[in-house]
């Protein structure tokens, strides 16, 4: 998949477009710089500055990756075999189709090029990347890895009963 050279970080670009402004982004990277840890469109959400849905189309327009709102999107709910769920909460993402060789994520974070080859190497797949909001994705994930319900423990059958 052809990547797009990224010129700009993701601060700058939300200045230009006029999300946030010079006051917010010094705020935000001087809070990075003495927590460290979290990437600048997190803390800049954290500090409510933006939302998550501007954050992801600003990531849109950074990496030229198509913006995907998860709510009204129809998973393919086979896919959780795919891609372990605590590989999904990792990198923030969840498969949402598969196609031949091609597997589509939404991702929170689609420049993370060492998420997309761990799956790429799992699924043995070529990944096709999506931007979602980490919340939408977090959501999908609760919806469609569920944990299995425990069977109902083993009783005996009427042919068993029928032997005793």
């Amino acid at each position: 998949m052809a990547r797009r050279i990224i010129t700009k970080r993701l601060g700058e670009l939300l200045l230009e477009r006029g999300v946030i402004n010079r006051k917010q982004l010094d705020q935000a990277l001087a809070h990075q710089k003495e927590h460290g840890g979290m990437m600048i469109g997190q803390i800049l959400v954290q500090l409510g500055f933006v939302n998550e849905e501007e954050i992801a189309l600003a990531l849109t327009a950074q990496y030229g990756f198509p913006y995907l709102p998860l709510d009204n999107y129809e998973i393919d709910s086979t896919l959780v075999s795919v891609i372990p769920e605590v590989m999904c909460r990792q990198y923030c993402l969840i498969p949402i189709d598969r196609i031949g060789n091609a597997l589509t994520l939404a991702m929170s974070d689609p420049s993370n090029t060492r998420a997309v080859e761990e799956i790429e190497v799992l699924s043995k797949c070529v990944v096709q990347a999506f931007v979602s909001t980490p919340s939408d994705i977090l959501k999908a994930i609760e919806k469609h890895y569920k944990q299995p319900q425990q069977p109902p423990s083993p009783t005996r059958s009427d042919s068993e009963s029928a032997k005793s």
